[in-house]
């Protein structure tokens, strides 16, 4: 949500220490926070396929080296 001016110029560490001001409103600076919240998603969801697709290809009934 960095491209949303109400939560990326109001915020704590620019109304607590103003110095940070030009950096935290600088253009290259949101769009690397872009960047990486789009390629943590994709690692997210590459890691659900993966949970996803191990799921699947368990067998049904007990583990092996279940005993009753």
């Amino acid at each position: 949500m960095p491209w949303w001016p109400a939560l990326w110029d109001h915020n704590y560490f620019v109304e607590r220490w103003p110095a940070l001001e030009p950096l935290l409103t600088n253009n290259f600076l949101r769009g690397a926070v872009t960047g990486l919240g789009l390629v943590n998603l994709f690692a997210g969801f590459s890691d659900l396929a993966l949970i996803f697709q191990q799921s699947s290809q368990r067998p049904a009934g007990p583990p092996e080296g279940f005993e009753r």
